[in-house]
């Protein structure tokens, strides 16, 4: 059984969460900023389909990409010197967003619901939510959006229109986080795609613990300031995984 919560209600704790489906933990208590917020900041997530209540989750491993391992095919940072696609961030969160539920192929409906659309929104306003956009004479050609609180960016989707689009607009994320002394991106689900950047599998105790370091951290955030951002040519020019993060 998993526990029904009320909009006050607190979140029961990690190991409370199911192993099949693996990690569902509660349901219910709204879509609220404060209470997606809270959940972030417990190593929980919101992930439901339209008509269903709200879901959340924790599994057990959890997908994580620690910056420092990132790797980049050579193929793609060819790619990203060519500067085919200008990055911009926090330009056109709700358009990032709204891509990003539309029609995939092999996918019947999404999980990006009106309602969790209006609630990142609103987190983006308040400084929460983000979106590293890759844009191609003038059109938006792909890009991703996540949460950033203390030095944890928690990645969401990505949608790309044109080739690699989303991939170099992942490069340019953690380029940006690298440089902001942010060492973890959470992914949330395993995935092969991820995998191929360097993200891997994790104990969900492990995840808490960094988590509980990472999440309070006293450093302050580093500022996301909307508009055109380039990472500097050199520091995207590899191909190789560097050591593992302890």
């Amino acid at each position: 059984m998993i526990a029904w919560l009320t909009p006050q209600q607190p979140f029961p704790p990690l190991d409370a969460a199911l192993a099949e489906p693996n990690g569902l933990l509660a349901a219910g208590g709204g879509l609220s900023p404060e209470r997606v917020v809270e959940a972030y900041r417990r190593g929980i997530f919101p992930w439901y389909s339209e008509g269903q209540p709200v879901l959340w989750w924790s599994p057990d491993p959890r997908m994580v990409l620690f910056t420092a391992e990132f790797r980049v095919r050579r193929s793609l940072a060819k790619r990203v010197r060519q500067r085919r696609y200008e990055i911009r961030l926090d330009t056109a969160f709700e358009r990032v967003i709204r891509a990003c539920a539309g029609p995939r192929q092999g996918q019947d409906g999404t999980w990006i619901t009106e309602a969790m659309i209006a609630t990142y929104v609103e987190l983006h306003r308040r400084g929460v939510a983000h979106s590293v956009e890759a844009w191609r004479d003038g059109e938006l050609a792909g890009g991703l959006y996540g949460i950033a609180l203390g030095r944890v960016f928690f990645g969401e989707s990505m949608f790309a229109r044109e080739a690699d689009a989303s991939k170099v607009a992942l490069v340019h994320l953690v380029e940006r986080l690298r440089r902001d002394g942010v060492p973890l991106v959470d992914c949330q689900q395993e995935t092969s795609h991820l995998a191929g950047f360097g993200a891997r599998p994790i104990p969900r105790r492990a995840f808490a613990a960094l988590l509980a370091q990472l999440i309070h951290s006293d450093a302050p955030p580093a500022p996301w300031i909307a508009g055109r951002w380039t990472a500097p040519e050199t520091d995207i020019d590899r191909d190789t995984e560097t050591a593992p993060a302890p």
